[in-house]
């Protein structure tokens, strides 16, 4: 009786754990399709970023990053993302100063932002069965269910609008991949990061629903995309208006510049997007993310990839030089 009564109990409690999992289901890739679609993309790409562009000053580096990459990314739409912090008084504020931030870059680029830039959601998930019908989650359904090839989604923020999309049209896994910053390694005390922790049921859902996804952790990978003011300044004070704008927000960041750096994350999806070949990366079971907001192992859980390091030096030459080359060009006209 003891024993009847134990196990009882432990499948409540497992099932209470896994509510997440069970909460929803989600089209199945075969194995083979999913490895394939792990694997570095050949050629140029096309794409979507979704971006809390104003939470920080890092996304404005991976939004110019993205439009300076023609000759391997065709970018076709940029989404706001949702966030609150002290930059925000609310999610759907941070999604319009994020909006309104991308505008102001796309100006400064002297690019239109007309059919390419969109709202996303003004709060957070709340429910697997209430995904958040946004702009960018609708644009998102509809621009990767009409693609021939897959449509790659670098997402650099909470993914609202992406577990929202993937919500609304689950069978939308068959035609994305996600690059996702977010999380910390699978190594690491905890997962819990800005992203990942500003709306978890949406992390769950890049995790559990058997989407494509390749993971970028902030600690102990892209925490490695430091520069600094004098190097921020030597190389782009004077490249443009957006070269000019990108070291003014930099500087503003913070007010003791003495042996001070700042982080750049969010310019690691663009770059492994333009070259996987600067990541060392693992191809593992996608890992449960706990309520606890740790790590938890199952390998019988469909695979993902997973970055382990990377190499600094080589992505910031290649930004510089975009912006330096985007200079150069605007110059001549």
């Amino acid at each position: 009786m003891k024993t009847t009564y134990l196990t009882i109990i432990v499948t409540l409690l497992f099932a209470m754990g896994n509510a997440s999992l069970m909460a929803q289901s989600y089209t199945s890739l075969p194995e083979e399709v999913l490895l394939q679609r792990l694997q570095p993309a050949k050629g140029k790409i096309q794409m979507v970023l979704d971006t809390d562009t104003y939470n920080e000053i890092d996304d404005q580096f991976a939004v110019v990053y993205a439009l300076l990459s023609p000759e391997q990314l065709e970018v076709q739409a940029i989404y706001a993302a949702p966030y609150l912090n002290d930059r925000s008084s609310s999610p759907g504020d941070g999604m319009e100063k994020s909006y309104e931030e991308i505008l102001r870059l796309m100006e400064k680029l002297g690019k239109s932002p007309e059919g390419l830039v969109y709202r996303g959601s003004s709060s957070f998930l709340e429910s697997y069965e209430q995904p958040l019908a946004s702009e960018a989650a609708q644009d998102l359904v509809k621009r990767a269910m009409s693609s021939e090839e897959p449509l790659y989604v670098l997402a650099v923020g909470a993914p609202t609008n992406v577990a929202s999309a993937i919500l609304m049209e689950p069978d939308i896994i068959e035609k994305i991949v996600v690059i996702w910053l977010g999380g910390k390694g699978l190594h690491w005390r905890e997962a819990s990061e800005f992203n990942l922790q500003q709306d978890i049921l949406a992390s769950k859902v890049l995790f559990d629903s058997g989407v494509p996804l390749i993971q970028l952790p902030t600690e102990p990978v892209t925490s490695h995309l430091h520069t600094t003011v004098p190097e921020i300044e030597h190389y782009l004070q004077g490249q443009g208006a957006i070269g000019d704008y990108l070291v003014q927000i930099f500087k503003e960041y913070h007010q003791d510049h003495y042996a001070w750096s700042k982080v750049i994350w969010d310019i690691s999806a663009v770059a492994y997007a333009i070259n996987p070949q600067w990541f060392s990366t693992e191809v593992l079971h996608s890992p449960i993310l706990t309520d606890q907001l740790t790590y938890s192992f199952d390998n019988t859980r469909h695979f993902y990839r997973v970055a382990t390091s990377l190499n600094r030096d080589e992505i910031f030459e290649d930004l510089f030089r975009k912006i330096e080359s985007y200079h150069s060009s605007e110059s001549k006209r």
